[in-house]
């Protein structure tokens, strides 16, 4: 009788992403999956909210292409684009890399491909009595490793 297939998952993406860009972007900068209360008072600073946005099995059990739709938000167009840029270049030098994370559940993730897809000028309006706020979308591509789930 043969043994069943081991049992694998796959890192969650947006703390992979959340948790590279914690360690490499500015203090102060709001770095997470969804965009924070009182938006307008963060995006000073900088506001960056990583979110999943698709992905598929590349390699059956071994490796997951997921897709990850990044905003990023300031206070001038300008800002906006440099940390745009910040982010996707600390985005792509994690390629290669196994994650150092202590405590985390996506400690030791494998991280076997990094590619840039778009960037685009996506102004967010949040009511028409409101100027709107300078942001541009990143949508990038990372290509993850499974792990063997241990009982």
């Amino acid at each position: 009788m043969s043994s069943p297939p081991p049992v694998v998952v796959f890192p969650d993406a947006e703390l992979v992403a959340v948790t590279i860009l914690r360690a490499a972007l500015a203090a102060g900068t709001n770095i997470g999956t969804e965009w924070p209360p009182n938006l307008t008072e963060k995006v000073t600073a900088g506001v960056v909210s990583v979110t999943r946005g698709g992905g598929a099995e590349i390699q059956r059990d071994v490796t997951e292409d997921v897709t990850l739709d990044v905003d990023v938000l300031a206070a001038t167009k300008k800002q906006a684009h440099d940390l745009a840029q910040l982010v996707r270049g600390h985005l792509r030098a994690a390629e290669g890399r196994t994650l150092s994370a202590p405590g985390s559940s996506v400690d030791g993730t494998q991280i076997y491909a990094v590619t840039g897809i778009s960037l685009i000028w996506l102004p967010y309006t949040p009511n028409a009595e409101t100027a709107p706020i300078p942001r541009y979308v990143l949508v990038m591509q990372m290509s993850l490793r499974a792990r063997p789930v241990v009982p």
